[in-house]
């Protein structure tokens, strides 16, 4: 068909009941808000699109009412099937109260999917997630009792080697948001700081039969685009959005529009970096440590303590060959925190967050840092359930199954934890209410077991304590200088950890003022295990 030119009101009324939208964003960068808003306006009035089944790979909203948050009606969703869910905080007593099927696998996979569903693969076969809570011998990612009715993965041997089987959607609706369109329909990324999987949405709709959707913020003439710029064909488009409200077209959550994010603008060095010396940066010196001289390609997760090591190689001059990489799919530049999370000012370059994803899964990136919310004596990690919270694994399983070092920072304790780090010790002023190291994770985010079978190199690094992987667990490798093992680590355990022959206090130089000089571990003195 001929693609029509439409307003987003109408676009709500065209999307039928029981659709399954494949639905594209990241925060709130790429999302047709608009679109998305008036579906919710029209199902308030109506009481239609019902019963929608919806597929997101990332994490779509700003955590209060955008993105997935309009979905946030009964009667609204049948089924959601998303790589992370912390975004959409509207959505959690809907999957308590089991008013619709709740999914939540890896955003790697998610991102692959509809390239699959293009493709009309009935499955995506992978690696990832096996002995994580998508694994279907632990809970086959399905978050409340209405999505234990359907196996939405299960488990395959090829050539004697365990292997997860993802089904894959066939979409009839896409609803995705580009940045110009031409009379011909040929979609346009120009301001959007990232291309995420839009290209594959496209496709998975068109060849399964469906509409594709597209806001953009100007229609353009035609022929006015160079060919090498469009990327989502004419053909593939049947509805275009032109939205005359700027707020509809902002770049991310906290960002209407900055120049930097779409453009490979030559850096300029901040100056001279002064991190001030507290736990925080005793965690993010210790786990700089970690880094070799070979490591260029580096993941910094989502958290100050990922954040702060990075500030760390840079204060050190440790950070000149390093390429930085952010899931949806920027290499290089500076990349940016907080709702600009997925931005990155200068970008060398920009792909699909697919390829991206491919990348990661060959074991593309050197070593990533990454927050530790909850760590158990099997060297498991929880970042994504903690009670009624439901966060998501977003690209995490990924990254930390497929990478060969891999340091997760955070510290000891949590909750009303107060320290300071003087006369080259750190000092507990208060300490904090609940114990990090638990007999076993709430939700296993990262599987400890698997790591070790993979033979990757893991570290947990605290401010009072440093473990690592090992067979049979976690052992602990270093002490914090000025902290008691038995009073401050040991007994704010849920287990006993495997105890290093070789215990050590933490390198010195981590404890005082002055830059270290280099990353290069120096481990202090041993301690006596038996004082």
């Amino acid at each position: 068909m001929t693609v029509q030119f439409i307003n987003s009101e109408k676009a709500a009324e065209l999307i039928p009941d029981d659709a399954t939208i494949a639905l594209e964003g990241f925060l709130g960068s790429d999302v047709a808000e608009e679109i998305l808003e008036n579906m919710r306006k029209r199902f308030d009035n109506e009481g239609h699109p019902k019963n929608l089944e919806v597929w997101h790979a990332s994490g779509i909203g700003d955590g209060k009412d955008r993105g997935t948050n309009n979905f946030a009606a009964k009667g609204m969703l049948r089924r959601l099937v998303g790589g992370h869910w912390a975004l959409a905080p509207k959505l959690e007593p809907l999957v308590a109260d089991n008013e619709f099927e709740a999914y939540n696998f890896p955003q790697g996979v998610m991102s692959q999917i509809f390239r699959d569903s293009s493709a009309h693969k009935p499955i995506q076969i992978s690696k990832v997630g096996l002995g994580t809570f998508v694994d279907p011998d632990v809970e086959g990612g399905k978050l409340n009792d209405a999505a234990k009715k359907d196996d939405l993965v299960s488990k395959m041997k090829i050539h004697g080697e365990d292997y997860l089987a993802y089904e894959v959607p066939k979409p009839n609706v896409a609803i995705l948001r580009g940045t110009y369109a031409d009379e011909d329909g040929n979609i346009t990324f120009d301001d959007e700081p990232l291309i995420l999987e839009s290209t594959s949405i496209a496709m998975a709709a068109h060849n399964n039969g469906g509409k594709v959707f597209v806001q953009v913020k100007r229609v353009l003439k035609k022929g006015s685009m160079k060919p090498k710029d469009i990327r989502i064909p004419g053909l593939l488009v049947d509805y275009v959005v032109e939205t005359s409200d700027e707020s509809m077209t902002r770049q991310s959550t906290d960002t209407q529009f900055n120049p930097d994010y779409v453009n490979q603008a030559v850096v300029k060095p901040a100056g001279a970096i002064d991190v001030p010396l507290d736990a925080k940066k005793v965690i993010a010196r210790r786990a700089a440590m970690f880094k070799n001289d070979d490591d260029n390609i580096v993941n910094y997760g989502i958290g100050k303590y990922p954040e702060t090591v990075s500030l760390v190689l840079k204060e050190e001059g440790s950070a000149e060959n390093i390429t930085t990489t952010v899931e949806p799919g920027t290499f290089g530049g500076v990349p940016m925190g907080g709702g600009d999370f997925g931005c990155a000012i200068g970008p060398e370059a920009t792909i699909d967050q697919p390829y991206m994803f491919d990348f990661y899964d060959g074991g593309g990136i050197d070593i990533a840092f990454l927050g530790l919310a909850e760590l158990d004596k099997k060297g498991n990690i929880n970042v994504s359930k903690f009670g009624p919270k439901i966060a998501g694994t977003g690209g995490f399983v990924n990254i930390t199954q497929n990478t060969p070092t891999v340091v997760y920072t955070g510290t000891f304790m949590a909750a009303g934890l107060k320290e300071e780090v003087k006369d080259g010790k750190l000092n507990i002023l208060k300490e904090g209410k609940f114990n990090k190291l638990v007999d076993a994770v709430e939700q296993i985010t990262f599987s400890g077991p698997v790591a070790h079978q993979n033979k990757q190199n893991v570290y947990y690094v605290t401010e009072r304590a440093v473990f690592k992987l090992v067979d049979g667990g976690i052992e602990l490798t270093e002490i914090a200088p000025g902290i008691d093992l038995q009073k401050d680590v040991l007994d704010h355990m849920d287990f006993k950890p495997i105890i290093s022959d070789d215990l050590r206090y933490m390198d010195p130089r981590i404890f005082e003022e002055p830059l270290m000089g280099d990353t290069n571990n120096k481990p202090g003195e041993s301690v006596n295990v038996n004082a």
